[in-house]
């Protein structure tokens, strides 16, 4: 196929210099009437471009034209035999993955950090999640990949699942053998989904992990914008296979993502295809050196250590443009390293936890940045005696070795009456909210899930420590919502 095209750019383009009188969305009227604040910060031009399904620009939902090609050649560029572009980041398309392929009270095998956009999933669909610990590195404290292992003992006892998820990376950057438990998901005669958001770029590197369609996953959904060059909020999700009803996908999408895409952001993933088709293995290759260069020069700083690739269960492949930093020698929590770094010496990582901190090294950074952060590692380094230790901080270890039991299905704990109570006696309650520190919105608790104190000691000492926790209507935590 013919990668340099960009058939929805090139019709943006000249849709955005047809002069008409226009009596259609959206009301500034190609940037006519916008906000000059607005106007000043972006550009009149971004303005025009700012269109709905005008003629020549084809229909999201019913692709017939510059969609549609341009979605042909993504589907060619990253693997996939058809590929959907999603305006509402990848949060739909895992939504709409489990609409496709379970309906009420059917079984879906999960691993227990999935993200929250999964337990949305869960509510709309009906469905049932049968959850299997990821492995769980103490020492660390990092959460890896669920094993092959772990999912055949999932299915022998679960036979009449309907699907298996993955993630694929974590937010580490840390995958399991996803070849493996394709093949095994697949024995089941059962569709593998893959959450692949921070994995766009595999599929244009052999020295990152494979991507998920490489090793055999029947539908993936990547977030575009996270590693690649899209806007935020695209992404696209890409299917193989005749496990799954293409149709099916497009039904559940059109529950779940906006009747009024942005054009922008659908021209970003057109333009984002052609990027990585033409260029994407220097760009890759340019941002593994840089990646590498930091990892070199961050080792050598006392009192941190980095996430380095280890054979473990659940620990298959390390993302190398993925750093991650343990910080816990220093006596202070990530949460509080991230606010001196951001402050203070003008870093900002992707994800704080309460020992580590990790850093997305990507196409769009420079020589100049990696200078910055290790310069900013090495004066958070030197600021705080390295022979103290946050050991005394709650690990992740008794949440994700004891997970909380799931007593009634996330969709009827979701529509049930509650009552608030006090955190401290919702002990053995049901939960009638997600509860999740956000990032990474991983839940720790969803509607349906018996309270454990574990859970209530782990969410508090994130909330003291400076953590954020979203999806609770108290967000002080002081109460709760259970079901009566």
């Amino acid at each position: 196929m013919d990668h340099s095209q960009t058939p929805l750019i090139t019709a943006l383009k000249l849709a955005a210099k047809e002069q008409h009188a226009a009596f259609y969305t959206p009301g500034h009227k190609k940037g006519q009437r916008i906000n000059s604040n607005l106007e000043n910060l972006l550009g009149k031009q971004l303005f025009r471009a700012d269109l709905p399904e005008l003629p020549g620009l084809d229909n999201l939902f019913a692709p017939t034209e510059a969609i549609a090609e341009a979605q042909e050649l993504a589907a060619n560029c990253f693997g996939g035999s058809q590929t959907w572009f999603l305006v509402n980041g990848s949060t739909c398309g895992i939504t709409a993955a489990i609409l496709a392929t379970c309906g009420e009270g059917d079984k879906i095998i999960l691993p227990r950090n999935i993200h929250q956009s999964a337990i949305a999933g869960l509510i709309l669909s009906g469905a049932i999640p049968i959850f299997i610990n990821p492995e769980y590195d103490p020492l660390q404290d990092l959460v890896y990949s669920i094993t092959p292992e772990a999912l055949e003992k999932t299915l022998q006892e679960n036979p009449d699942s309907k699907a298996v998820m993955a993630l694929h990376p974590s937010y580490q950057g840390i995958c399991g053998d996803l070849r493996a438990i394709a093949d095994i998901t697949h024995w089941y005669n059962l569709p593998l989904l893959v959450d692949e958001a921070h994995g766009a770029h595999f599929a244009f590197h052999p020295d990152l992990p494979p991507s998920a369609l490489s090793v055999g996953a029947d539908l993936t959904i990547q977030s575009t914008h996270k590693v690649l060059s899209a806007m935020t909020q695209a992404s696209m999700m890409h299917l193989q296979g005749k496990r799954i009803e293409p149709q099916r996908i497009s039904k559940a999408l059109q529950l779940v993502e906006s009747t009024s895409p942005s054009y922008i952001l659908l021209a970003s993933l057109d333009a984002a295809r052609q990027q990585m088709a033409l260029q994407g293995r220097d760009l890759i290759e340019q941002t593994i050196e840089l990646a590498q260069s930091a990892r070199t020069r961050l080792a050598k700083i006392k009192g941190i250590e980095l996430l380095e690739f280890s054979t473990q269960p659940g620990f298959s492949y390390l993302d190398s443009t993925r750093l991650t930093i343990n910080i816990s020698q220093l006596g202070i929590t990530g949460y509080e390293a991230d606010e001196i770094l951001c402050d203070k010496l003008g870093v900002i990582c992707e994800l704080p936890l309460l020992e580590h901190l990790t850093f997305i090294i990507s196409l769009g950074n420079i020589n100049q940045d990696i200078e910055q952060l290790v310069i900013a590692i090495k004066t958070l380094a030197n600021s705080y005696d390295v022979s103290k230790s946050s050991s005394e901080y709650l690990t992740l270890e008794s949440s994700w070795q004891e997970s909380p039991h799931l007593e009634i299905s996330p969709r009827k704990a979701y529509f049930a009456a509650t009552e608030t109570i006090p955190l401290q006696q919702a002990r053995d309650r049901i939960s009638g909210e997600l509860i999740c520190p956000y990032p990474p919105g991983i839940p720790i608790l969803m509607p349906g899930e018996i309270i454990t104190q574990d859970a209530i000691a782990y969410l508090q000492e994130v909330l003291s420590s400076g953590g954020v926790i979203t999806g609770c209507s108290d967000d002080t935590l002081e109460t709760v919502q259970v079901i009566k």
